[in-house]
C-alpha cells in the first residue's frame, strides 16, 4: 500500500496536466500513488496520463469538492496530498513533508509557495503570513492554506469529514477551519510549490462576493457545536466583520435585500451569543 496518496483534480486543463504530473513524478519520496480525477473534461485530458503510472478517473462534472471527494473514496495512502492541476511541485516537497510528519506526529504540514501570475513572480502580502500550531484563529479572516501546498493524514478526513459539495469555491477555506479547530498544524518555511494564476478560467473569476461562501462555512462551523468558547468567541466576530463589510458592499451594488439579510445575520450572531471569558 502506499504511504502518500496525491489527488490531482482537473476540468479542461489539458494544457497544464502535463506539467502537474511531471512535477509530482519527478519527487524524490517514491512511496506514492497518484490519482488524477477528470471532473467532466472534453478537451482530451486522458492522453496527459497515457504510460504513466497513474491512476485516471474520469466523472461527470461536479465541481471541485466532487472531484476531491472522489479522489478520497479511491485513495489507499495513510496521507493524502492533493495539487491542483494548474500548481507545480517542487521536487523535495513530499519528502520534506514526510520526514517532518513522521518524526513529529503532526497530522497536517503545508509549505511556503512562490506566486506567479501570467509569467511574473509575485510578491505575497502580510495578510497571507502563515502560521504552525493552533490556528484557528488565523484561517478565520482568509485561506491561508493552499490544497496544493498541504499533505494531510488520512484520520483527519475521516475525523472531520469530505470537502462539502454544496460550496462551489471556498472548499478549501471550510476545510481548514474544520481541520484547524480541531488539530494541530505545522508551517514548513520553504517555498516547495509555485502556484500559478491569472488564468480566464479560474474558479476565482467565476463567482462575485466569495466571502459570502466563507459566511456560510462560518456559520456551519457554529451551529456544529465543535468549537471550544474562545474558539466560538472568535468565530462569531469574524462573522460579524465578515457579514459587515459584504452587507456594505451589496447594498452600494443596489442590492438592497442581500445586503438587509447579512446585516441580519450579523445581529442573529449578537454580544448575547458570545461566551464569557
Amino acid at each position: 500500500m502506499p504511504r502518500v496518496s496525491v489527488i490531482i483534480t482537473t476540468f479542461n486543463r489539458r494544457r497544464f496536466l502535463k506539467e502537474a504530473l511531471a512535477s509530482v513524478l519527478a519527487q524524490d519520496y517514491r512511496d506514492k500513488e497518484i490519482i488524477v480525477i477528470d471532473d467532466g473534461s472534453t478537451d482530451g485530458s486522458r492522453a496527459e496520463t497515457a504510460g504513466l503510472p497513474v491512476r485516471y478517473v474520469w466523472k461527470e462534472n461536479a465541481g471541485i469538492s466532487s472531484a476531491r471527494n472522489a479522489g478520497l473514496d479511491i485513495a489507499r495512502g495513510d496521507y493524502i496530498a492533493f495539487l491542483d492541476v494548474d500548481d507545480l511541485w517542487k521536487k523535495k516537497k513530499l519528502s520534506v513533508q514526510m520526514d517532518v510528519m513522521e518524526r513529529t506526529g503532526i497530522p497536517l504540514t503545508y509549505t511556503d509557495e512562490i506566486w506567479m501570475r501570467n509569467g511574473e513572480r509575485l510578491n505575497q502580502k502580510l495578510r497571507h503570513r502563515k502560521y504552525s500550531g493552533e490556528i484557528f484563529e488565523r484561517c478565520l479572516p482568509l485561506c491561508i492554506i493552499s490544497p496544493s501546498s498541504a499533505v494531510i493524514h488520512r484520520g483527519v478526513i475521516d475525523a472531520v469529514g469530505p470537502f462539502d459539495e454544496s460550496l462551489p469555491v471556498c472548499e478549501d477555506y471550510d476545510m481548514w477551519l474544520r481541520i484547524t479547530s480541531r488539530y494541530p498544524v505545522t508551517f514548513i518555511e520553504e517555498k516547495l510549490i509555485i502556484k500559478r494564476g491569472g488564468h480566464s478560467d479560474q474558479l476565482s473569476r467565476a463567482y462575485d462576493g466569495m466571502d459570502r461562501f466563507r459566511i456560510a462555512s462560518i456559520v456551519k462551523i457554529l451551529e456544529g457545536g465543535t468549537l471550544s468558547p474562545g474558539q466560538v468567541r472568535k468565530a462569531i466576530a469574524e462573522l460579524r466583520t465578515k457579514c459587515r463589510i459584504y452587507a456594505g458592499g451589496a447594498i452600494k451594488r443596489g442590492k438592497k435585500d442581500e445586503g438587509e439579510h447579512y446585516l441580519d445575520l450579523a445581529s442573529a450572531y449578537g454580544e448575547e451569543m458570545i461566551p464569557a471569558q
